[in-house]
């Protein structure tokens, strides 16, 4: 075997793919990714049980190893190490399910993606699954009638990685709050966010979403009675793990329920909730929900190991914070949070959890979030109530919803 350091990959409670990487342009976004679609092969190809080590290194290293392995002194893009040769026919019968190593020549993928047009992702991909098949005993250098077999497998699990989750447009939630702050900065009963619901609902918006907060700034436990009764799409109440909060979500049970973390000083949500760090507290909160059929959702960070915890306590859905995308200062910091998104988004569903998506949205940012085809819905409150003041509530919500619409199904 190639690898030395296995990094406890031989234990019985080691994770299906370990990823190694010996190379500088492999960011964390990068490999987040790369582990994401490893996993995914795994499943698609019938082996979700075994180990898989990936190495990502560079054309020196893939050199070496070529020609000590194979007699071959030139560099190569991957090369596959089986855990046992004739692992095909007996892994099944292995107390330790292991696959093997492959070892991928990252500036191999470089120079590649510019001749065949894509990204280095789509590249990596490819060599995953190349790679992958090799250890499953496929083999494009015995015969021409082995390679069109092998070629026709790697197209069929690209196909499937390739498809789309989702066959409709991303619904989009509109959080009335911002109305309700309105009228609190006068004490009287004007605007009526459950008006302004009614609103949005007619201009086609899927789903309300409002925020009690324990020190009642905008939203107020009448507003979330009355559109408990009047809201005809889905009432969506953001809260607090805060036992009042709690006893009203109980009582009045709303469509779903999205945890969100709360500070007094806050002007509004500064990021997404330690699901890691509370654990106990949170599940505890999860499953009174649960027990009144009443969904939840978590607002999360795009942080995989927030994901990983956030099904671990038994949430339904999560809703990725896209704060940080929305604020980014420059456009390579917007592309990189929008990696972290993607990646998240993506291991969310793949683990089994509904995803959304929500926090300073407008109308020049959300076409790109729109387009994850792993996201349900978007929760948007404070672009559309602002642009409502010039426009009016029906266009500003029919203009968000056409930005939607034509990114889902572009």
């Amino acid at each position: 075997m190639f690898l030395n350091q296995r990094r406890n990959a031989l234990c019985a409670d080691a994770m299906p793919v370990t990823i190694i990487s010996r190379h500088a342009g492999m960011d964390a976004a990068l490999l987040a990714r790369a582990e994401n679609m490893a996993e995914r092969l795994l499943v698609l190809s019938g082996r979700s049980k075994f180990q898989v080590n990936i190495v990502f290194t560079g054309d020196e290293e893939l050199q070496q190893l070529n020609q000590h392995y194979r007699s071959r002194p030139e560099p190569t893009n991957v090369l596959s190490f089986p855990f046992m040769e004739g692992a095909a026919a007996s892994l099944a019968k292995l107390p330790i399910k292991e696959l093997g190593d492959i070892i991928i020549s990252v500036d191999r993928a470089e120079a590649e993606t510019l001749l065949f047009g894509e990204s280095l992702h789509r590249r990596l991909s490819w060599l995953m699954v190349h790679g992958l098949l090799h250890l499953l005993g496929y083999d494009h250098e015995k015969s021409a009638e082995d390679a069109d077999i092998m070629y026709a497998k790697e197209q069929e699990l690209l196909r499937q990685t390739d498809t789309f989750r989702r066959t409709k447009m991303a619904h989009l939630a509109i959080n009335v709050d911002h109305v309700a702050t309105i009228r609190q900065a006068r004490g009287i009963t004007e605007p009526d966010p459950v008006t302004a619901a009614a609103i949005c609902e007619l201009a086609g918006a899927e789903g309300i979403v409002v925020h009690l907060r324990e020190d009642r700034r905008h939203i107020q436990d009448r507003d979330v009675r009355i559109l408990r009764e009047t809201v005809q799409t889905k009432l969506n109440l953001e809260m607090g793990a805060a036992r009042e909060i709690i006893a009203i979500a109980l009582d009045i049970v709303p469509d779903m329920v999205t945890l969100v973390p709360e500070k007094r000083a806050e002007l509004t949500t500064e990021g997404g909730l330690d699901i890691v760090g509370q654990k106990k507290k949170l599940a505890q909160t999860v499953a009174r929900m649960n027990k009144s059929n009443i969904p939840v959702s978590l607002f999360i960070d795009p942080d995989l190991e927030q994901v990983k915890a956030s099904l671990d306590i038994g949430a339904t859905f999560v809703e990725l914070h896209t704060g940080t995308y929305a604020d980014a200062a420059d456009e390579k910091e917007r592309d990189r949070q929008f990696e972290l998104i993607r990646v998240a988004a993506e291991e969310a569903h793949l683990l089994g959890l509904r995803v959304n998506a929500g926090h300073g949205l407008n109308y020049t940012n959300t076409a790109a979030i729109a387009a994850l085809d792993c996201i349900e819905e978007l929760s948007i409150g404070h672009a559309i109530i602002s642009r409502a003041v010039f426009s009016g509530l029906d266009k500003a919500v029919r203009d968000m919803r056409a930005i939607i619409e034509r990114a889902s199904y572009y």
